[in-house]
């Protein structure tokens, strides 16, 4: 390895930390503290590697485990969009292409591409990898508010079509554990902490 590169993967390690003072509207399990990017990271990691075998299909789990460490780390720059926003898109945006190609870019040419790649790939969500992926973000926030009540459902007004209709994506990773969230949602009405 030439010390250049490690200098420029350095700069890019320094560089992440930043993702621990990004907040995101959901709040830690049981809790009124907002979760920061870091910890979700670190979260859908853990859960990609104890939830692994319920994957639709079988998967590298050291590419997911590669996606949901990376996707997020381009809000450094272009911020969390909360998922049920209504005034901005939660899809891929310009903002967050510029933001993958800076800071990817501290890294070695090789790496970057490596690393663009694989935050594209979990974009696009295509992949069995990416579907997974995908499965894991939109289910740990749900796990999140179930243990707090309805959290950000009931802070922001968000009704059950709403929140069906994000998470639905999970079974596109995982049916299994679609059906568990499915009654989660189900539950949730029930005890009135998710209005219909």
């Amino acid at each position: 390895m030439q010390p250049d590169q490690l200098v420029k993967q350095i700069a890019f390690i320094k560089e992440i930390d930043k993702l621990k003072y990004i907040q995101r509207k959901t709040k830690l399990f049981n809790s009124d503290r907002n979760e920061n990017d870091a910890e979700h990271s670190w979260h859908l990691a853990m859960m990609t590697i104890v939830l692994a075998q319920h994957s639709n299909t079988p998967i590298d789990v050291l590419k997911v485990l590669k996606m949901v460490l990376i996707h997020d780390i381009v809000e450094i720059d272009a911020g969390d969009t909360f998922i049920y926003d209504t005034q901005k898109s939660h899809d891929n945006t310009d903002e967050e292409r510029l933001a993958a190609e800076r800071i990817f870019g501290l890294l070695p040419t090789e790496q970057a591409a490596e690393f663009i790649a694989i935050w594209e790939e979990f974009e696009e969500s295509k992949t069995d990898e990416a579907k997974f992926a995908r499965s894991m973000d939109r289910l740990e926030p749900l796990l999140q508010n179930v243990s707090n009540n309805g959290g950000t459902w009931q802070e922001f007004s968000v009704d059950y079509a709403k929140v069906y209709e994000k998470k639905k994506a999970i079974q596109n990773g995982s049916a299994t554990i679609w059906q568990y969230a499915e009654q989660l949602l189900n539950d949730s009405v029930d005890r009135g902490i998710l209005k219909k």
